[in-house]
């Protein structure tokens, strides 16, 4: 399976848009982005893998091209694996990324900076309509901290302080967190499952 010429990033997340875009830009391909005719997609499955095939099924449908998706999670060891694939909703269905983060910090309550490892883990999926799907995943070890730092990235980032480093994901330049990130590991998995197949 190659490449596609045309790609929908099944997606209406902008910091998640630039960041695939900025990913994938060696990719020869034309990107279409969000617009009126994405449809709404709940994220009702129990797993990465469930949530980007419904979103990236739902795109490529309604636009008949090959679409991608990602859906992605924190996974907190001393919260049993929790938010996982209900990370944007860990607040609530409508909780910003404030409030995740929010929620994240008062369950660490508590627990010693030692206890608090965690990854982040994505799972990257092509559907092209009519043919097999393709996934790849990508994981980021890390360790946590209580008091936020840093202005880039999104939702979990200004907490997250990726293995082998001394800054938070929020600290990072883009470049470098696209380079170590799950997002960026599941995509680079996900282009090489493509060129090998």
């Amino acid at each position: 399976m190659t490449i596609p010429e045309r790609l929908a990033i099944a997606s209406r997340n902008p910091g998640k848009i630039r960041e695939i875009l900025a990913i994938c830009a060696d990719w020869p391909v034309e990107w279409l982005t969000a617009d009126g005719r994405w449809p709404e997609v709940e994220e009702t499955g129990a797993t990465y893998l469930e949530n980007a095939l419904l979103k990236a099924r739902a795109v490529s449908a309604a636009l008949g091209i090959a679409a991608v998706a990602d859906d992605s999670g924190i996974e907190v060891d001393a919260l049993g694996g929790a938010p996982g694939p209900r990370s944007a909703r860990y607040a609530g269905d409508a909780a910003t990324d404030d409030q995740n983060l929010r929620t994240l910090i008062a369950a660490l309550s508590g627990v010693p900076a030692s206890g608090r490892t965690a990854r982040y883990r994505c799972v990257a999926v092509l559907v092209r309509p009519g043919e097999d799907e393709v996934s790849a995943e990508g994981i980021c070890e890390g360790l946590l901290v209580t008091k936020p730092r840093g202005t880039g990235g999104f939702g979990y980032d200004p907490i997250f302080v990726p293995a082998g480093w001394d800054v938070t994901m929020a600290e990072l330049e883009p470049q470098e967190k696209d380079r170590i990130s799950r997002r960026g590991r599941a995509f680079r998995a996900l282009r090489d499952v493509l060129r090998s197949t």
